[in-house]
């Protein structure tokens, strides 16, 4: 089944005090990194849910944008009209917010998976002890009921699982997948940040190690300019501002470091 992306960056913020979808994030921001992370694991179109009138950074080429018509409803508004904008391309999306700076494929994929593999209408991962329904898979012909139970007045995220056919996954589900095991053990995909405190930590962390032309390096993004670029046996277009993660080998054709 085909798969898409959407990511929600019309919250308020405001524990962080600005909005986060541009907060910088190793010369690019929130919103690029996330947009564009899911840009590359995902077969379908990749589309960011913006409140009516935000202002957007930079996203990344092919990514959409599906304005909600209606503020301050929270954020299962958010996944209704994310849901409903890539409904008629996909039968699911991994739904996921904009400040999830150290979210893997390799999350991506195992959710999904699960979503393929139960048959279920939305996987609920309770990872780090928490449950995760903005880092997870759903069923694109969820929106209208979504829709309606907002419109009865029921805006939290808990209300859906009662409504669905759901499947939850727990750290050790999640880590049954050898690539997630091993690229992300300790579930980072699910950190997000919130305050200037959990902006700051997360800048701090060692970026991921890589693998550019043989040697062994750590890098956010794919920064040099090319003529061509492999990644992890793909080729793919260009992108300086390209978002690169644990395990990715780069192969880099006429580079300009």
């Amino acid at each position: 089944m085909r798969t898409a992306g959407v990511v929600l960056a019309g919250g308020r913020s405001t524990r962080m005090g600005r909005a986060k979808a541009g907060l910088p994030w190793h010369g690019s921001t929130f919103l690029y990194r996330t947009s564009a992370l899911l840009r590359r694991t995902v077969d379908g179109p990749v589309v960011v849910v913006a409140a009516p009138g935000q202002g957007l950074p930079e996203l990344p080429a092919g990514v959409e944008i599906a304005e909600d018509p209606v503020e301050g409803l929270g954020p299962m508004q958010g996944v209704a009209v994310g849901l409903a904008s890539v409904a008629g391309r996909a039968e699911s999306a991994f739904v996921c917010s904009t400040d999830m700076p150290f979210l893997h494929p390799a999350y991506v994929r195992r959710v999904m998976r699960a979503l393929a593999e139960t048959g279920a209408d939305l996987v609920l991962p309770w990872a780090n002890g928490h449950r995760q329904p903005l880092a997870t898979g759903y069923r694109t012909a969820l929106h209208p009921l979504i829709t309606r139970l907002i419109g009865e007045g029921d805006l939290r995220p808990g209300m859906l699982p009662k409504h669905c056919e759901v499947a939850q996954l727990d750290d050790a589900v999640l880590l049954d997948d050898r690539d997630l095991r091993q690229l992300d053990p300790r579930l980072d995909s699910v950190v997000n940040v919130n305050t200037p405190e959990d902006y700051a930590a997360a800048l701090a962390r060692e970026l991921p190690e890589i693998t550019v032309n043989g040697r062994t390096v750590r890098a956010a993004t794919l920064g040099p300019r090319a003529s061509a670029v492999v990644l992890n046996g793909v080729e793919i277009a260009p992108d300086p501002l390209l978002p690169l993660v644990a395990g990715d080998s780069v192969t880099v054709v006429d580079d300009e470091e």
